[in-house]
């Protein structure tokens, strides 16, 4: 199984899929090929399917966790082994809709203020300035921020595509003085050993202290700096199509699920209860 699993991570590789793609493929594949307790070369496609069904009755796993799970075996038995079965018969469910909650300005202001030290404050202001992933923000480096052209250069964000983002005037007073003071050596935002970037889990772990610390009880994680950014954007008057450019959506699909939560788009819309007319009162007898 060893050299299946080496060929699968090299053909990955080959493709030009991330490291953290290949970290999370090749880990579906070892759990799958665990749960069979068989050769991979001798799998069947009814075996996919039992699977999927033990994903999602035993294991109880969302929609997104199962998707991943399925594109990587899906990659694997296509690309390593060439089997052309037909991935439509596994059992899979529709994906649900669900609508982001978002940070409204206020919000924002409380979760930056309640941040003491300044590269926590760094951190959050450059994912809600520009819009970034944590991902993205995690791969900047120093070179990066273009103060002369007032953009952010981000460099191979998801689907490994490079595109520029405004640099607010606020967020570059800000990594002044983050620079003076921290003077990173690699990164932009090293964690605490110099040349090495934040882990994932630090950032996280900070939005959600600063969450705590402002009071703010909505179900919102770091990515929701993302999800007020586009929003605030839209309320704002910001056309979706330059949005879509900014958060790197190839699809403008992608981006208009910000229409159904900016609350411009409805509250400029007018109910047609209050367009209903009153019932006039008819004059007293006499």
């Amino acid at each position: 199984m060893e050299h299946l699993i080496e060929l699968f991570a090299r053909t990955l590789a080959a493709k030009g899929h991330s490291r953290v793609t290949i970290r999370i493929y090749v880990g579906c594949l070892k759990r799958f090929a665990g749960f069979m307790g068989k050769s991979l070369e001798d799998v069947v496609v009814g075996d996919l399917q039992a699977y999927q069904r033990y994903l999602a009755n035993d294991r109880r796993l969302d929609y997104s966790s199962r998707n991943v799970v399925f594109c990587a075996l899906k990659s694997f038995f296509q690309q390593c082994l060439e089997r052309e079965w037909d991935f439509k018969t596994i059992p899979f469910p529709k994906k649900a809709r669900k609508l982001p909650e978002i940070l409204d300005p206020n919000e924002v202001s409380a979760l930056l203020d309640a941040c003491p030290n300044l590269k926590h404050k760094a951190l959050l202001m450059t994912s809600y300035g520009c819009g970034l992933r944590v991902s993205e923000v995690l791969a900047l480096l120093p070179e990066h921020i273009d103060s002369k052209r007032m953009v952010i250069r981000v460099e191979q964000g998801k689907g490994r595509k490079d595109r520029y983002v405004m640099l607010p005037e606020k967020l570059l007073l800000t990594l002044r003085d983050y620079w003076r003071a921290y003077r990173p050596t690699t990164w932009l935002f090293e964690g605490q050993t110099k040349g090495h970037a934040l882990s994932d889990g630090a950032v996280r772990a900070v939005f959600q202290k600063a969450r705590h610390q402002a009071g703010i009880t909505k179900a919102v994680s770091f990515h929701s700096l993302r999800h007020a950014f586009a929003t605030h954007l839209l309320e704002g008057g910001t056309n979706v199509r330059i949005i879509q450019v900014l958060l790197g959506h190839r699809s403008l699909t992608s981006t208009q699920i910000y229409t159904h939560v900016a609350r411009t788009v409805l509250n400029d819309t007018r109910s047609p209860l209050d367009l209903l007319k009153p019932k006039e009162e008819e004059p007293p007898e006499g």
